[in-house]
């Protein structure tokens, strides 16, 4: 089933520590908490320097959406952040220090539950019209730049604006159209479908 989320509907969440807030996207199970999702995507506002929080047995990735980026140190690592180089990827167990370059930073963040799934993620800039296949057991299109993006099939037509997502069915095939922009695409695989496939090989 396809599932638009319109971000205008969201609430960010503050952080205890001050240091910025949180917008929950999607999360899988719908009903699952911190402690026990197998995935969940949101859109985070850090505002001050400061560490993040730790997530035991969760693969991490996080990419730039708006503002100049940051330096993080992964376990004592630096890795930048930054318009140029937007992704970077990590354990949620490692100890993670952002150091704001020049003001306050949105990220898209993506989180699997290793013991259960993982995701792999995407940028995809759109300029006129293009295909786009779902491919994992889920897939969350999100717009990260651009005013407007149209998906349509012979089923459904959907409209998204800036910092909406869409969940998509697996193996639905979508026409894109927009100006210009750019697409954030996780894609999500749970190992039981992986382990029940290799019982028929």
């Amino acid at each position: 089933m396809t599932v638009l989320i319109p971000f205008a509907g969201l609430s960010p969440v503050p952080w205890k520590n001050g240091g910025g807030s949180t917008t929950e996207i999607a999360i899988g199970p719908q009903d699952a908490g911190f402690e026990d999702f197998d995935w969940r995507v949101s859109l985070a506002t850090i505002e001050k320097d400061g560490a993040f929080s730790l997530f035991p047995g969760v693969d991490r990735t996080l990419a730039l959406v708006e503002g100049h980026g940051m330096l993080l140190e992964i376990d004592g690592e630096p890795a930048m952040v930054t318009e140029a180089e937007p992704v970077v990827a990590f354990d949620g167990s490692s100890t993670v220090l952002a150091k704001l370059s020049r003001g306050g930073s949105t990220d898209f963040n993506a989180m699997t539950r290793s013991e259960v799934c993982y995701h792999t993620f995407g940028r995809r800039r759109l300029e006129g019209d293009a295909t786009f296949v779902a491919r994992a057991d889920v897939t969350v299109l999100f717009l990260a730049q651009g005013d407007t993006l149209e998906l349509s099939n012979e089923q459904e037509r959907i409209g998204l604006v800036r910092y909406d997502a869409v969940i998509l069915e697996a193996g639905s095939v979508w026409q894109l159209e927009a100006g210009q922009g750019m697409v954030y695409i996780v894609d999500i695989w749970y190992h039981a479908d992986e382990d029940e496939q290799a019982a028929y090989e």
